[in-house]
């Protein structure tokens, strides 16, 4: 690291500074300089109280991305695709508006499990092919290819996290009771799959290591260490929130009640192994399963 840098706080850079954004921010508590890219000026005064500087910029207009060339030791890249196509553009949009500058020291990317596709319920690990199902999948694995590909031509270390179903009880839209107080049902278990979890904070804590410890070009589980099927998942939140347990539905009958997209998750079996996670983040879960996570809530 150069004088320079040495002689002031780490300036990251989080891109698509959302929730799991601000939980990052939460917990460096002060420690690093963070730097929150936002497209809309009206967040500006929230993620200023939250602690960040904000810049104003979308990644779908890079006219607006010119400031981001070294401005950060490090970036975290939290932003979703575009909603159609197979590319993601804004991913390459960030890369050329990083490449204007000196790399980064380290450059930390939260994809998705669904790069992987239905493996019939396998217990799969890192080195497990990607085979993605639809287009939601394929822009993952295309902002993958290019990070990578991105990191190696510039030199800066890129580690992938790959992120299951996110939850937390104060994460908006990400807790299973909002589902179950809408009554909606569950497969039934001779159709069920296996689904996987982070709690919201241990997802902020692992792209924080990631940023220090991540290995240049190696993919992480970002994943808890439980098994359950989907339906089970529901009913234990439902049993820790005093609700009533959902209903069970054949999968011959769950088009008519589910939307396409819950549909496609429901097409997909997967058990993530995060040796990974744990050996080379060193992280220790603080919510290992979903029943030590689905009520807390840190302060």
């Amino acid at each position: 690291m150069d004088t320079a840098r040495r002689a002031r706080r780490e300036r990251l850079l989080i891109v698509g500074c959302g929730d799991v954004g601000l939980r990052v921010l939460r917990q460096l508590a002060g420690r690093w300089t963070v730097l929150a890219l936002t497209s809309s000026a009206a967040r500006v005064p929230a993620l200023r109280a939250a602690g960040a500087v904000p810049l104003v910029g979308s990644l779908d207009d890079p006219g607006t991305l010119r400031r981001l060339a070294g401005v950060a030791d490090r970036v975290l890249h939290l932003a979703p695709p575009a909603a159609q196509g197979r590319d993601d553009a804004r991913t390459r949009r960030l890369l050329q508006a990083l490449s204007r500058g000196a790399a980064p020291l380290h450059l930390v990317y939260a994809s998705t499990s669904g790069v992987y596709g239905d493996c019939g319920g396998a217990r799969i690990d890192e080195t497990r092919p990607t085979n993605p199902a639809n287009d939601r999948a394929w822009r993952r694995v295309d902002a993958e290819t290019q990070l990578r590909r991105w990191g190696r031509e510039t030199g800066c270390p890129v580690t992938i996290l790959r992120v299951p179903g996110i939850y937390a009880f104060d994460r908006e839209g990400g807790h299973p009771r909002e589902r179950l107080a809408k009554g909606l049902p569950v497969l039934a278990r001779a159709d069920d799959v296996y689904t996987n979890h982070i709690q919201a904070d241990d997802l902020a804590r692992a792209c924080r290591l990631a940023l220090l410890r991540g290995p240049a070009g190696r993919v992480i589980h970002a994943s808890d260490d439980s098994e359950l099927l989907m339906g089970d998942y529901f009913e234990l939140a439902a049993r820790l929130c005093g609700l009533p347990p959902p209903a069970r539905v054949a999968r011959a009958d769950a088009a008519t009640v589910f939307s396409p997209m819950q549909m496609s998750f429901m097409n997909e079996s997967r058990r993530m192994d995060n040796g990974r996670l744990k050996r080379e983040l060193r992280q220790r879960l603080r919510y290992p399963t979903p029943a030590d996570g689905l009520l807390a809530v840190e302060t």
